[in-house]
């Protein structure tokens, strides 16, 4: 979500409440619907996984699929908040985080890392939806025809550029 913390200090709690909820309701019909699932809500963001706990078929596909379902829905149906999508794939590791008094389940990784970098750039860009490069090279031909790719950056925190790409 884009500018949350302004959202918070302008309106009352109760009414940034409804808007979250309206928000994370759409965000997780339309992962589920892409095959996908919600790992974790973090304040005003989510973590969606596509591929773990269940292996899907065409991964990367049905999240940049989601990203452009998101794009569209959240901007129809929840038009009183911005948000910002980054989509990355690649190998990941799933499973419980922490300790034996609190354990997690998670995905730790690049691709995870990569997203939150593309989530923070897709904030100033126009649609607000960025994908790396490399998620479309794993996806199926079909979904790639929606996507445009642009230059590559060095994200924040990381060595090598991410080709950037935009729906």
């Amino acid at each position: 979500m884009v500018g949350s913390t302004a959202l918070a200090s302008e309106r009352p709690p109760d009414e940034v409440v409804g808007l979250l909820n309206q928000f994370f309701g759409v965000v997780v019909e339309v992962v589920e619907s892409c095959g996908g699932w919600i790992n974790k809500f973090e304040g005003d963001a989510a973590l969606a996984v596509f591929g773990a706990p269940n292996d899907i078929d065409d991964h990367a596909c049905r999240a940049l699929w989601a990203a452009r379902e998101l794009g569209v829905r959240l901007a129809a149906e929840v038009p009183d908040v911005r948000a910002a999508i980054g989509v990355s794939a690649g190998d990941a590791v799933a499973g419980y985080i922490g300790d034996i008094r609190r354990y997690e389940y998670t995905v730790i990784g690049d691709p995870v890392n990569e997203a939150a970098r593309l989530t923070e750039l897709a904030k100033n860009v126009p649609g607000r939806v960025l994908a790396a490069g490399s998620a479309l090279g794993l996806a199926s031909a079909g979904e790639s025809t929606y996507w445009e790719l642009g230059d590559a950056v060095t994200l924040r925190g990381r060595a090598s550029p991410t080709r950037l790409a935009t729906r």
